[in-house]
C-alpha cells in the first residue's frame, strides 16, 4: 500500500479530520482499506480520481476542504492551547473505540493530562436533557459524586442540564470526568460552559473529534454521542423527552452491546417520557450509583438490599405473627375465633396471646382479646389494615 512514517500518518489523520465529518462510514471505510496516506494522495492529487462511494459532487467538496487543510498549522494551535491528537493504534488510544466499525473516529483530540484509554476502562456515561428538572439534576450530582467515590469515571457531553450536572457532581467528590465535545477544544462550547471545562481539563479530560476552531452542528452534536457510548461500560439517562438526543446515546450503547440504564421521573412529566420508553424496552432501572456499579462493575460489586425498616413485630416467631394477625384491627374476637384465624389449636393460641400481652400487642376483656393501642399503630405503619 504506502510506506508512511508515524508523522506521515499523523499528520495525514489530522488533515483528515478536517475533510471528513464525524461518523462518515464511507470516508471511515477509504482509510480502513487504502490508508489515510493514499486517501489524502487521492484528495490532493492533481486529477484526484472519487474514491467509491461518493458522487463528482461530493468528491468536488471533499478536495476543496482538502486543499484548504494545514495540518502543521492545526497542530501547533492545538499545542498552544494544551491539546493533543490521539490516533488508533497508539498506546492511549481506547480499544474500545473500535466497535463503531467503519464509524470509527479519524482520530481525537485531547486536552488534559490523564491517559484516556486508561479512563475509559473504567467509566459510565452520566447523560440526560438540557433542560431538566431541579429532580433531574439533584440525581445526576448525586449518582456523578457516588460513581466518583467508588472509582469510577464520569463521561458526559459537557452540555447544559444534566450533563452538567453530572460533571460537577463526579469533580465536587474529588473524582474523575471526561467531557466530549461536539466543537474544536480551543472553543468550547456552550460557551456558558468555558470555566467548567476548563475545569474538567484541568481536573480530568476534556474530548473531541474536530480540529481546532471547528464549530458543533445539530448532525455533529447526534455524532458525538456515539463516542461517549463507545468509550463507556454503560450510559445512564437521568431525564430524557421522546426526542432528547441522549436516548441517541443510549440506543448507540445498546448497538454496541453495552449496559443501558435509565432513572424513572414522575409519570406525569414528559422530560422522563423517553426515559421511560427506554426502561419499557431492555433498559435496566437504576435509582443511585451503587446500583449502576452492581451492572457495569466486576462481580460481587453488588448493590445493598433495599428494605424497609425492621419494626418490632417482624422479630416475633412465625407462630407469634399468626396469632397476632388472627385478631381484628378493631373490636375483639374470643379465643376460638382466633385459633381458627392463626390455624392452630385453642392451647397454642391462648400460649401465643399471654405472650403478646407480655409483649404489650394484645390485651384481655374478659373472654375476649383485642389489639392494644400501640399494636394499632405499629401495624398502620407496616401499611396493614386496620
Amino acid at each position: 500500500m504506502n510506506h508512511l512514517t508515524a508523522d506521515d500518518e499523523l499528520l495525514d489523520r489530522v488533515l483528515l479530520t478536517r475533510v471528513i465529518e464525524p461518523g462518515d462510514e464511507i470516508g471511515g471505510r477509504w482509510v480502513r482499506e487504502y490508508g489515510a496516506g493514499e486517501v489524502v494522495r487521492r484528495l490532493r492529487g492533481t486529477r484526484g480520481h472519487a474514491l467509491p462511494g461518493v458522487g463528482e459532487k461530493r468528491w468536488g467538496g471533499l478536495r476543496a476542504r482538502a486543499r484548504r487543510a494545514e495540518p502543521e498549522r492545526d497542530l501547533a494551535v492545538a499545542a498552544a492551547a494544551g491539546v493533543r491528537f490521539l490516533r488508533p493504534g497508539t498506546g492511549e488510544w481506547p480499544g474500545q473505540l473500535d466497535d463503531l466499525g467503519d464509524a470509527r473516529p479519524i482520530g481525537l483530540w485531547v486536552r488534559g493530562r490523564p491517559s484516556l484509554r486508561t479512563w475509559a476502562l473504567r467509566s459510565v456515561a452520566v447523560v440526560g436533557a438540557r433542560a431538566c428538572t431541579e429532580y433531574g439534576a439533584q440525581v445526576a450530582v448525586g449518582l456523578a459524586a457516588g460513581l466518583a467515590e467508588r472509582g469510577w469515571v464520569v463521561v458526559s457531553g459537557g452540555a447544559y442540564g444534566i450533563d452538567g450536572a453530572a460533571h460537577r457532581g463526579a469533580l465536587g467528590a474529588g473524582g474523575a470526568t471526561v467531557a466530549v465535545l461536539a466543537c474544536g477544544l480551543d472553543r468550547p462550547y456552550p460557551r456558558g460552559h468555558t470555566q467548567l471545562i476548563t475545569r474538567i481539563s484541568e481536573q480530568g479530560l476534556v474530548v473531541g473529534e474536530l480540529p481546532p476552531g471547528d464549530h458543533p452542528t445539530p448532525s455533529r452534536f447526534v455524532l458525538r454521542n456515539r463516542v461517549i457510548a463507545a468509550l463507556t461500560r454503560g450510559t445512564v439517562v437521568v431525564e430524557a423527552a421522546y426526542r432528547s438526543g441522549s436516548l441517541v446515546t443510549a440506543r448507540a450503547a445498546r448497538r454496541l452491546g453495552r449496559h443501558t440504564m435509565g432513572v424513572p421521573g414522575p409519570v406525569t412529566s414528559s422530560l422522563s417520557g423517553g426515559v421511560h420508553e427506554l426502561l419499557r424496552q431492555d433498559a435496566v432501572l437504576v435509582t443511585d450509583a451503587a446500583e449502576v456499579v452492581e451492572l457495569v462493575g466486576e462481580m460481587g460489586d453488588l448493590a445493598p438490599d433495599r428494605r424497609g425498616p425492621v419494626l418490632p413485630r417482624d422479630l416475633l416467631e412465625p407462630a407469634a405473627q399468626q396469632v397476632l394477625a388472627a385478631l381484628p384491627g378493631r373490636g375483639a374476637a374470643a379465643v376460638p375465633e382466633i385459633a381458627c384465624g392463626a390455624r392452630t389449636t385453642e392451647d397454642d393460641a391462648i400460649a401465643r396471646l399471654y405472650e403478646l400481652r407480655a409483649l404489650g400487642y394484645v390485651e384481655r376483656h374478659g373472654d375476649v382479646w383485642k389489639l392494644t393501642r400501640q399494636s394499632m399503630i405499629s401495624a398502620r405503619s407496616d401499611g396493614r389494615p386496620c
